[in-house]
């Protein structure tokens, strides 16, 4: 991965395509004030440096069914390096989940599940991730609406200035 130095043009680059992933190169050109040759150039330049994973749609979970959110934070018997890896790949082929974070603190993993029901949620805490080698405590919180979801990083705060 090479490491690219990012440029205030850069900045708008990835700024514009985490809004819209599907914005033309021409458009997104147009934007951040560049022609399209060097805009693509940078685009790649900037997917090759790993700045950008990947693109995706932002699909509506319940417009397919899938009605419930729930967060599960997950306490381990242990916390070697060996258990937490081994926990994070058991997680890894749990469709259900959709995002999991190592914590630090009273708990040591959070999860986002999302099911399509109530059932569903329950059949795959206690057949899935209660019963999973060292887990020792599992917290739920069921999620009553978003109020925010914002992907990506802010890139459009003001740069930090210096420590005086």
């Amino acid at each position: 991965m090479n490491k690219v130095r990012l440029d205030a043009i850069d900045r708008l680059i990835l700024e514009h395509l985490q809004n819209d992933g599907r914005i033309t190169n021409v458009e997104l050109a147009r934007r951040v004030g560049i022609s399209a040759p060097p805009c693509l150039r940078r685009v790649r330049a900037l997917e090759e440096a790993g700045y950008i994973r990947g693109f995706h749609a932002a699909l509506d979970p319940a417009l397919l069914g899938f009605e419930v959110t729930v967060f599960a934070m997950v306490g381990l018997h242990s916390q070697a390096e060996a258990d937490l890896k081994a926990f994070e790949a058991r997680v890894g082929n749990w469709p259900l989940v959709r995002e999991c974070f190592m914590l630090n603190g009273e708990i040591d993993f959070i999860l986002k599940v999302v099911t399509r029901d109530l059932s569903e949620f329950q059949s795959f805490l206690t057949s899935e991730l209660t019963p999973a080698p060292n887990v020792a405590s599992v917290k739920t919180s069921f999620t009553i609406r978003a109020a925010k979801v914002a992907p990506g990083v802010p890139l459009d705060l003001p740069p930090r200035g210096r420590a005086g």
